[in-house]
């Protein structure tokens, strides 16, 4: 038989499998109880006309059932968060693989571009190096010039900021 506190406890899912089982089980009714399992036998008998044994069975039965009908909800419960944890590091670690595809390809996009810069640089210098070598007169000149058009931009750079 029912206790007390188990009765309380599983009072909703009692109530709708004795409506499901006995219809003309009213409201009043439920209320004259209110959550005494003795009460609940004793006016489910005077309702139905069925034995006293048959009465606690049904109720020892039914509130066996919610408890596994809880127990079956709370298994689904976490199968379906397992399962979303695992979605989500699914996620995660497909978002974490792109991150690191893309940074990799940046990282080598730069040093890429250094070593052609690099290059470049180089070739010039050795162009530059070359051209002195073979040419030393006009090379001189030409310094010359560029360090005489510069000093002029610098001065005239300089007057005008002075006087402002």
């Amino acid at each position: 038989m029912l206790t007390r506190q188990e009765l309380e406890g599983k009072w909703k899912q009692i109530k709708g499998q004795i409506r499901e089982r006995w219809g003309e089980f009213s409201d009043d009714d439920f209320q004259q109880v209110k959550g005494d399992a003795e009460k609940l036998v004793g006016v489910l008998q005077q309702k139905t006309g069925q034995s006293r044994r048959e009465i606690e069975a049904f109720l020892d039965k039914a509130a066996h059932d919610g408890q596994a009908a809880v127990q079956q909800v709370t298994e689904n419960a976490r199968n379906l968060a397992d399962a979303a944890g695992r979605k989500i590091q699914e996620g995660y670690d497909t978002a974490s693989k792109k991150v690191q595809a893309g940074f990799e390809t940046a990282s080598k996009s730069l040093q890429d571009g250094y070593q052609a810069a690099e290059a470049q640089l180089e070739a010039g210098y050795d162009e530059a190096k070359q051209m002195v070598r073979s040419r030393p007169l006009e090379s001189v000149i030409a310094a010359f010039g560029a360090g005489i058009i510069s000093g002029v931009v610098v001065s005239l750079l300089l007057r005008s900021n002075h006087r402002a």
